[in-house]
């Protein structure tokens, strides 16, 4: 699947869909919030099908806000996965205090509900194997916050790669938090089945000084034919 846009930006994620380089977009409140989204929860619901219509067939992540109980988290991820055939649910992997809940909630929703779950904010291949156990879809490794704790999140992609195989289990790995451009293949390299990128690393990643200079000596030859 290669790679996720990281935006709530409706122009940058037009651009790119007319490229044909994305697979997929992700979002959360923080990513919406940077992008304009106001409104509230309405507002959110309104850019989010509006997105999920653009890329369609392809998956949007949308996340939960709820972190009450499980009924409540369950519930509201039932009526956000209602907006658009293509949306997947964002359900952090524990709570801000080490709850357990949001495991059983995982494991509901991609078994009981036929909602598709994106599990996020783990930060270790261990993390991701019992997501992927509970039955997520996709599973989220923060790698570039891996990389800021001073661990390799190039051998937990190795690792979690050769479990999720071992094991036969059918979650894509997300490699998250992209930091540079070197990030991108280096994941995919290592096991990862999709990369999210914000706009302006992918734009880092098209556009090459020397590719430039090539091009103009190009252009630059051709007037002298």
């Amino acid at each position: 699947m290669a790679l996720f846009l990281d935006t709530g930006d409706i122009n940058e994620i037009k651009k790119f869909i007319n490229m044909g380089i994305i697979r997929g977009v992700t979002t959360n409140p923080t990513i919406l919030f940077k992008s304009g989204v106001t409104g509230g929860m309405e507002g959110v619901k309104k850019t989010s099908i509006e997105i999920a219509n653009l890329i369609a067939p392809n998956p949007l992540s949308v996340e939960i806000t709820k972190n009450e109980s499980p009924e409540e988290m369950v519930q509201e991820a039932i009526e956000l996965s209602k907006w658009a055939d293509n949306i997947v649910i964002k359900v952090p992997f524990h709570g801000p205090d080490g709850e357990l809940e949001n495991i059983q909630v995982i494991h509901e929703l991609e078994t009981k509900h036929n909602v598709r779950v994106n599990v996020t904010a783990m930060m270790s291949a261990q993390q991701c194997f019992l997501a992927a156990m509970a039955g997520a879809t996709y599973v989220s490794l923060f790698c570039g916050r891996v990389n800021n704790m001073g661990y390799n999140s190039v051998e937990e992609l190795k690792k979690l790669r050769k479990l999720l195989d071992e094991h036969k289990l059918n979650s894509k790995i997300i490699c998250a938090s992209t930091r540079e451009v070197l990030n991108v293949v280096e994941w995919l390299g290592a096991g990862g089945h999709i990369v999210t990128v914000l706009p302006d690393l992918l734009n880092k990643m098209i556009v090459h000084p020397y590719t430039k200079e090539t091009v103009q000596m190009f252009l630059d030859d051709a007037k002298k034919l």
